[in-house]
């Protein structure tokens, strides 16, 4: 399922095409979308075989630009496709294919050979992605709508000071450091450590909390502290948000026309540096299904101009999730990173389940 974010494009009625348009239109953005230069009319008759002379699709160029389908950067050079164009051609014209069986092969046995490591994941998924669809990655880890205990280490560091390390199901690990008195030994650390771990395996906060077992219940002082900040760390967890970003294949955007410009360039930058709005445009995702396109700012993304994003949430529904996706260009080849970004969903929706069964 491919569909857009809200605001977009798409929620406005497309100026009907006739079949000869829609041909035009759709050689001239491949076209466009492999040379990096306006596409001429004569340039569409040499290679579209479309049967009329340069005179009619001067015409139909002309038609094209007037419904909003084109634009044309000057009066002498020939078209380019402008957002609606990509959009309808995106939605109406371009053939959806799978990767190619070997590239499909060659990203499955890469997540065969990691082990279940959260960052490994992460790592890789934003490499593949970048590798695959030739612009830049980016992954968000898988986010547990409930946050459940996994593990406790607790670790002496300094007299009355430890170092609290608590792993979550979700693979995510939240340090802390806290004052336990009286001194405590390494050894009573451990054996609390392995207590707290038979009694909260599997729990939520809630759990914890509102329905506790009765052995938490008669707790010492020392170790009800511990509890305490194992939930208020919980609680943090839970609250869903977006706030790490594993990204990669920037060098693959910058060396395109488009980014030769300083001034884009550095937008471009800022935009990922900052992540504020990569942020609200991940999050949104999160709550929709399947394939998501963002083309060149349209809608109420403005800062996006010249910039488009292909995103698919994946993971379990109402149990865990992230998002990933790329970030190039409007000249993207949108179908093949339409398939990429749709299997390597596919691929961490099943690790996601053996984490979370």
């Amino acid at each position: 399922m491919i569909q857009n974010l809200p605001g977009s494009q798409n929620e406005a009625q497309f100026p009907a095409l006739t079949p000869r348009q829609r041909e035009v239109l759709r050689v001239l953005v491949q076209e466009y979308v492999a040379s990096a230069t306006p596409v001429a009319s004569g340039t569409l008759q040499r290679i579209g075989d479309l049967g009329v002379s340069s005179a009619t699709l001067r015409n139909e160029l002309a038609l094209l630009e007037e419904l909003g389908y084109l634009d044309q950067p000057h009066t002498s050079a020939g078209r380019v496709p402008s957002v609606r164009g990509y959009r309808y051609f995106v939605e109406q014209l371009m053939e959806q294919r799978d990767l190619p069986a070997p590239e499909r092969r060659m990203i499955m046995h890469q997540f065969h050979q990691i082990r279940l490591n959260l960052d490994q994941w992460m790592e890789l998924t934003a490499a593949v992605l970048a590798q695959v669809s030739q612009v830049a990655s980016l992954v968000t880890p898988p986010h547990a709508n409930r946050a459940e205990f996994k593990h406790l280490e607790l670790i002496s560091t300094h007299e009355t000071l430890c170092l609290m390390i608590l792993v979550l199901q979700d693979g995510s690990v939240h340090q802390e450091m806290l004052s336990v008195t009286p001194e405590l030994d390494q050894a009573t650390l451990s054996a609390a450590s392995n207590q707290l771990n038979a009694l909260l395996a599997g729990l939520t906060a809630d759990e914890m909390v509102a329905r506790p077992k009765p052995e938490l219940t008669t707790l010492s002082e020392w170790k009800r502290q511990v509890l305490e900040r194992v939930v208020d760390l919980m609680r943090v967890a839970e609250q869903r948000a977006v706030n790490q970003i594993y990204r990669d294949g920037l060098v693959n955007i910058f060396g395109e026309p488009e980014f030769q410009d300083v001034a884009r360039t550095m937008q471009v930058v800022e935009m990922i540096e900052r992540q504020q709005l990569l942020q609200r445009i991940l999050q949104g995702t999160l709550e929709t299904n399947g394939v998501q396109i963002i083309i060149g700012g349209e809608g109420s993304y403005d800062e996006l101009y010249d910039v488009s994003l292909v995103l698919s949430p994946y993971g379990i529904p109402n149990r865990a999730s992230g998002v990933l996706g790329v970030l190039g260009p409007t000249r993207m080849h949108y179908g093949r990173a339409i398939s990429a970004v749709r299997y390597v969903a596919q691929m961490l929706n099943s690790l996601v389940a053996e984490v979370y069964g």
